[in-house]
């Protein structure tokens, strides 16, 4: 994916750690901070970026322990908090002040706590797939997963790996898309093999006693009201129900747009025609009020 440059910043805890940056145009429209899910990296908004670069621009971060962001010493801070300040400080660096949110999975809980301490930060929000309350059936299934390592001889078999894992979430995926798919989730390593782009300590955190519970989410669903939000469910999702992207509507009010995007699980890539329209539509509001 042409038309994007690579850029670096320093962690609080002095962990280097990598962006995309995607140009945008010259109208002062505020940029859109572009918010990973736990697996995946900034290649994961590809699609995103050939749908909107040019007249957004478009900040895509590796969280620390992804793709070309170094590897943290200590796994215990592969958690939301700590993303949340890494960002804050990338942000700082950048003397970026508002911004919309796009936050897949992983980086809509990251949305969430910019919402509950940093508001005025916020243009705009997109909540892709996920929400205060996840459903155990998603995230056992997650656990299943996270740090279990691959290793491939070809992309083709990376390929494949993702359709046998995956094709209840994404049904009508082709190999072409499933090759999309594993180019954005698998790097070569040096040994020649295919490989997953991420630290496989980033699981430890979810094997903590307790760790599921965390903090009550809902409160925070009152500081998106007033901002555009566009709220995204993948209709064969097992992390969030109807019910709770329902209840995550009337919480925030009028300003909230719920969207079912047909035909995927956990999570909608955002180049889906319903997806793809949604997003239109926010950075409308956006702009236009």
């Amino acid at each position: 994916m042409s038309g994007y440059s690579d850029g670096y910043w320093w962690s609080p805890d002095g962990l280097r750690l990598h962006y995309r940056d995607y140009a945008g145009g010259d109208d002062g429209r505020p940029p859109l901070l572009c918010l990973p899910g736990l697996t995946r990296n900034a290649r994961d908004f590809e699609p995103l970026a050939a749908q909107l670069a040019g007249d957004w621009r478009l900040i895509c971060p590796d969280m620390r322990g992804r793709a070309e962001s170094a590897q943290a010493k200590d796994a215990m801070s592969y958690v939301p908090l700590t993303y949340l300040q890494d960002i804050g400080r990338l942000l700082a660096d950048l003397a970026v002040q508002r911004f919309v949110a796009i936050g897949t999975s992983l980086g809509g809980i990251i949305t969430m706590l910019i919402a509950a301490t940093h508001r005025e930060w916020l243009a705009g929000a997109l909540l892709n797939d996920v929400g205060p309350t996840l459903e155990e059936a998603g995230l056992a299934r997650i656990r299943t997963y996270v740090g279990v390592g691959q290793s491939h001889l070809s992309w083709v078999m990376a390929a494949r790996a993702l359709e046998e894992a995956n094709r209840d979430v994404y049904p009508h995926y082709g190999l072409e898309q499933w090759l999309a798919m594993a180019k954005r989730l698998y790097r070569l390593n040096s040994a020649g093999r295919i490989v997953l782009d991420y630290d496989m300590r980033i699981a430890e955190p979810l094997r903590v006693a307790g760790e599921q519970a965390g903090v009550d989410m809902w409160p925070v669903m009152a500081a998106f009201r007033g901002i555009p939000t566009l709220l995204l469910r993948g209709e064969r999702s097992d992390l969030l129900s109807d019910a709770t992207a329902q209840r995550m509507v009337r919480e925030i009010g009028g300003g909230a747009e719920l969207v079912t995007v047909p035909g995927v699980g956990h999570t909608p890539v955002l180049d889906e025609p319903e997806a793809a329209a949604a997003v239109d539509r926010l950075l409308a509001r956006v702009l236009h009020g």
